[in-house]
């Protein structure tokens, strides 16, 4: 059966990791990749992809319907239609300076999507949430699938709102709709604003480091491989109307993370520099994810110890590519590529 699978957000950072992957083990599988190429979405990412047969890249917002249409367009022939929804606003900070983008990609724009796949028939819809929904956990416990949704900040809230409108589609439309909630991912690839990319271009550098607080917030580390694997597996196993959590069982304390990242540099601890704390700052997120590891079969394959020094030395050997990135000149890249 030949098989289309839209990707939506596909340059960024855990879209072009999952696309490298679908290379990889989905080869026969045509892919759409739609992305607006905002600050976050890097084609420079995919570069290894380009040309590649069954490979095409669709320049569109989620928000307009006519830019959906186009990636559907992309879509036809095919017996089969899936759709993976990467796309989103997902820096806390910066929802934090203006929630309204948020709303608008997170919210509207997953209900367009939903509406075009409901038109067009789409097989499976796996929408890629946060386990920020769940709001903050205290010094003990797990997020179940079953937890309830306390979003703190607007952009956790945001995703809150595509998570009910996906759920929404299934329980209404009778869609086939799948949700997975992860845990923080790292790997190649991350915009170097996010936490652990941000630590270690500034400690390469010998520059400060910003911690948040008291440095004690904990978060469940997962590597972006794993987790990718993990939403192949919801998209081929997974039960329509489901959610699966995914996390990598490696909590941490943020200020040990940067201590940690310091030590395999070989860089002294004094470039540790505390910053006022984020407002709404959620104190700790851990993941059950007992439920995908017995439904699906999936575990997570890389331990933190394996995969942080792959991370790292990832990072130091793309001098060019985060010299780029961190210059705004990757945006450059389309224009050479596609013409504009």
């Amino acid at each position: 059966m030949s098989t289309t699978c839209i990707v939506t957000g596909g340059a960024g950072f855990i879209g072009s990791n999952f696309l490298h992957m679908l290379a990889e083990l989905r080869p026969d599988w045509r892919v759409v990749n739609l992305d607006a190429l905002t600050y976050a979405g890097n084609l420079e990412n995919l570069e290894a992809l380009a040309g590649r047969p069954g490979y095409s890249f669709v320049h569109g917002d989620i928000t307009k319907g006519e830019d959906v249409e186009r990636a559907f367009a992309s879509a036809k022939g095919s017996e089969r239609t899936l759709l993976v929804h990467f796309a989103a606003e997902s820096h806390v900070d910066r929802s934090i300076q203006s929630g309204l983008p948020f709303v608008l990609t997170n919210v509207a724009g997953t209900q367009v999507l939903l509406d075009a796949a409901r038109k067009h028939g789409t097989q499976r819809f796996v929408h890629v949430s946060t386990d920020e929904v769940y709001g903050s956990l205290g010094a003990s416990g797990f997020f179940t699938e079953d937890t309830p949704l306390q979003p703190n900040s607007p952009y956790s809230a945001s995703k809150t709102g595509s998570d009910l409108l996906v759920r929404a589609a299934h329980h209404t439309h009778g869609m086939d709709c799948v949700i997975t909630r992860c845990s923080n991912n790292y790997g190649p690839y991350q915009f170097p604003e996010k936490f652990l990319p941000l630590m270690i271009a500034n400690a390469s550098a010998d520059k400060s480091i910003p911690v948040y607080g008291d440095g004690q917030q904990v978060r469940d580390w997962l590597y972006v491989r794993d987790h990718c694997e993990a939403i192949l597996a919801a998209l081929e196993k997974g039960k329509s109307g489901e959610v699966y959590n995914i996390g990598g069982n490696n909590e941490m304390k943020n200020l040990d993370l940067v201590k940690q990242v310091l030590g395999a540099l070989g860089k002294p601890e004094s470039l540790i520099t505390y910053v006022k704390d984020r407002p709404g700052h959620d104190r700790r997120y851990a993941i059950d994810a007992s439920k995908i590891r017995s439904e699906l079969g999936w575990s997570p394959r890389f331990t933190f110890a394996q995969a942080l020094p792959l991370t790292i030395r990832w990072y130091q050997s793309q001098g060019p590519w985060l010299q780029r990135v961190t210059s705004g000149a990757y945006r450059e890249y389309y224009a050479r590529q596609y013409g504009g």
